[in-house]
């Protein structure tokens, strides 16, 4: 039987430690590790709980291995966490489920990562990247601008006031999420049409979608963003329904291309809005996608185009497995 080792963030656990609400917006809730395990266990593999990366580096230096590690760990500090995981993995030549470090690191860089995919070619934004206040009088692409912070998640630093209509907003947002987050805030043409997120599995030339969701906000929630509140709170806030036809085959195509452009591994999602005039463009991947059954877009998009959670976990342990054998 396949033992698989489980390294995660526990939300409860940190703000146990006095983090805030915002500060482990990324991180998993109890009920999704306990989905995650019952269901591998269903599948037939042995689960191992592990923890944390510090938990993981313990249970290492102890002399603890497993066959696979199912790792969903976004990390604490730094551009790099959420590779630390896989990093200390590869030292002990232990293999994981989910991208490698380079692909973590990168991604997790929202500007890098735009420019990767710009210079492949694929669309998106103009953009740029403002890393102290002096950058802010440099900008130079036409209003409406968007502005967050450049390696954060779930919406963090994102809100109602991230759509930018002049020049003394710009400059009062830069200011604020330089001071809030401590790093650069990246600057793009605001995009005006829908929203979707596009779900996939597998890796390199096996890599396929799961299906295109778009995401409607309703009367109450914070208008033209999918941000942070509406994150949190988009039970009561957000509609998620399947993408039309229409849009499908142009989303997963551009989601495809820069899934394999990057080298992004066994499942994860792309972020996509359309411009002006109705064209799909790249906003951000997520290659260590959210995995609760109900509340994770992976899964409800999965789900909203038949397949079931059982199915998408199978097909991500599937995907790990080919990388190894």
């Amino acid at each position: 039987m396949i033992r698989v080792g489980l390294t995660y963030d526990l939300r409860s656990e940190y703000l146990r430690m006095g983090f805030s609400e915002e500060e482990t917006a990324e991180f998993d809730r109890d009920d999704t590790i306990e989905a995650i395990e019952k269901t591998l266990q269903h599948l037939g593999y042995a689960t191992d709980r592990i923890g944390n990366v510090k938990q993981l580096a313990e249970a290492l230096v102890k002399g603890k291995r497993w066959d696979i590690v199912f790792n969903i760990c976004e990390g604490m500090y730094g551009i790099g966490r959420e590779a630390q995981v896989p990093a200390l993995l590869d030292a002990w030549n232990i293999p994981y489920v989910f991208s490698n470090p380079l692909v973590l690191s990168l991604t997790l860089h929202k500007a890098m990562t735009k420019s990767v995919i710009r210079d492949s070619g694929l669309a998106t934004a103009d953009f740029c990247v403002i890393s102290k206040p002096e950058d802010i009088e440099k900008v130079s692409i036409p209003f409406p601008l968007f502005a967050k912070p450049v390696s954060e998640g779930t919406g963090k630093g994102i809100d109602a006031r991230s759509v930018i209509t002049g020049a003394r907003q710009l400059r009062n947002i830069c200011l604020d999420l330089l001071s809030r987050f401590n790093q650069p805030v990246l600057v793009e043409k605001y995009l005006s049409g829908r929203e979707f997120t596009v779900g996939l599995v597998g890796t390199g030339e096996s890599a396929r979608a799961t299906g295109t969701m778009e995401i409607v906000l309703n009367e109450r929630a914070e208008k033209n963003v999918y941000s942070y509140v509406n994150k949190e709170e988009c039970e009561e806030l957000v509609k998620y329904r399947r993408a039309g036809q229409e849009i499908v085959g142009q989303c997963e195509q551009l989601a495809l291309s820069v899934w394999q452009t990057l080298g992004c591994e066994d499942a994860g999602r792309i972020d996509i809005r359309c411009d002006d005039n109705g064209l799909p463009n790249f906003m951000e991947v997520n290659p260590l996608a959210g995995l609760h059954p109900e509340h994770s877009d992976l899964p409800i998009l999965s789900t909203l185009n038949g397949i079931s959670y059982i199915e998408l976990v199978s097909m991500i342990m599937e995907s790990a497995i080919k990388k190894i054998v």
